[in-house]
């Protein structure tokens, strides 16, 4: 398993925390991530595109404001799910007061 901190990733504010849970071989050129994602108060994961893939989010803990396609923004808490399909973009800002956790899935097409 490989933690790593990213600043301002995808231009978004603050750091991400990325707890991959199978490396690359276990993957096996189906998935491009399975991970537990976190945001800490006031962070946010900036917008990007997908291409040749598409991403799942599973939201643990927490709450925030999911950028939709960069058409509409939408609240987001545990239990919710978002899907992101290829061709499409997304973002994630955590707006509440506790972390924001989440398993993210990216599936190659």
């Amino acid at each position: 398993m490989k933690i790593s901190r990213v600043e301002h990733m995808c231009e978004g504010n603050g750091h991400v925390i990325i707890k991959e849970l199978l490396d690359e071989q276990q993957l096996n050129g189906k998935c491009g991530l399975y991970a537990e994602v976190t945001l800490e108060p006031g962070c946010s994961l900036g917008f990007h595109m997908h291409y040749g893939e598409s991403e799942t989010y599973y939201i643990l803990t927490g709450e925030g404001e999911y950028n939709d396609n960069g058409t509409s923004w939408r609240h987001v808490k545990a239990g919710d799910i978002t899907f992101t399909p290829d061709g499409r973009g997304h973002g994630l800002a955590n707006t509440g007061n506790t972390d924001l956790v989440f398993m993210a899935l990216i599936i190659k097409d």
